[in-house]
């Protein structure tokens, strides 16, 4: 929850004792949220009050969370209503991040502002980007989802976010020919990186010139110097990558409500979103109207309140498989 929030939460409202357990990465999502399932069947305490985690929308399908409202937390009225809907009944959102398009300016003068400029792009100068495998990470399956999406109609792309719609994959095919189409183009001829952070090494090393990126993890990169300045990102269009919202969630089993709630209304006050923009390199989950104009001038290259969804589930998981089968060394 980033290493101001607590602090400045705590000043703010005294009498109120707030301990954070970090789980790095959600490496025990499975596990909590089994710890969650099984306080709430016994009506048990859960150890936790509010929790951050990638299962938080899975636990508010399952009733697991305390259902919440504008009318508990002010705030969301301040948070776009299908951010909100994507996360449940019981989710709160209180960032988000999102793919850009990472580019080095002492070899790329201008970034591609489409996807079809991106890809024209990538075949004018081989060798010069790369993505890592979807299963590895999911800047790369944003831009394998991006390439999909062209040629998917809008009707059946929205049913592929919300449920398990195999008949409708045959709507990929065009895409991973695509994909397949750009091996001889990307780094070593067709090199796919294993995760995340190797395609931001190649990238910050100079043996590449363009990738997509998480946008956290490209703020965290700049900032602690990791990253040279001369790296840029941006976002692009027809269609964008992919994003989305974190959640929190109240669990219904946890005797402190009341207080889960208060500290959930403080997260998404303009104050703490500017901590979770420095501390997290979080989108903001609320209006950028409502923060100061140094954080607005941040992102105005990004449509922080407009961020694409992935696919649902099952879906990625198919995608990820069918990527495996169909691009990389066909």
């Amino acid at each position: 929850m980033g290493k101001s929030l607590v602090p400045a939460f705590e000043k703010a409202n005294p009498g109120y004792d707030v301990k954070v357990t970090l789980d790095l990465h959600g490496e025990h999502d499975a596990q909590t949220l089994a710890k969650l399932t099984s306080a709430t069947e016994q009506n048990k305490e859960p150890d936790f009050d509010l929790v951050d985690g990638g299962f938080v929308s899975k636990a508010s399908a399952a009733n697991l969370l305390t259902p919440v409202s504008p009318q508990t937390i002010s705030a969301l009225n301040d948070v776009p209503q299908d951010v909100i809907k994507a996360g449940g009944t019981g989710g709160i959102p209180y960032r988000g991040s999102a793919v850009l398009l990472a580019y080095d300016t002492k070899t790329v003068a201008t970034a591609p502002k489409t996807l079809d400029e991106l890809l024209a792009w990538i075949k004018a100068n081989p060798g010069k980007f790369t993505y890592n495998s979807p299963k590895s990470g999911g800047s790369g399956g944003a831009f394998v989802a991006t390439v999909l999406d062209k040629f998917v109609p809008a009707d059946a792309r929205a049913k592929m976010a919300v449920g398990y719609e195999k008949d409708l994959e045959s709507y990929w095919d065009q895409g991973f020919a695509a994909l397949k189409d750009l091996n001889s183009s990307v780094f070593q001829g067709g090199v796919y990186p294993n995760g995340n952070k190797q395609t931001l090494d190649l990238l910050a090393t100079g043996q590449i010139s363009m990738a997509p990126v998480w946008s956290d993890q490209f703020t965290t990169g700049l900032t602690n110097g990791q990253i040279p300045p001369s790296v840029k990102a941006t976002q692009i269009s027809n269609p964008s990558f992919t994003g989305g919202a974190a959640y929190l969630g109240i669990p219904k089993s946890s005797p402190r409500q009341e207080a889960a709630l208060k500290l959930a209304n403080f997260v998404l006050t303009p104050d703490a979103q500017s901590m979770i923009i420095t501390d997290m390199s979080g989108f903001p989950a609320i209006s950028l109207d409502k923060l100061p104009a140094d954080v607005k001038e941040k992102f105005k290259d990004a449509d922080t309140n407009n961020l694409r969804k992935g696919y649902f589930d099952q879906m990625g998981k198919d995608l990820n498989n069918l990527w495996d089968q169909k691009v990389p060394g066909q």
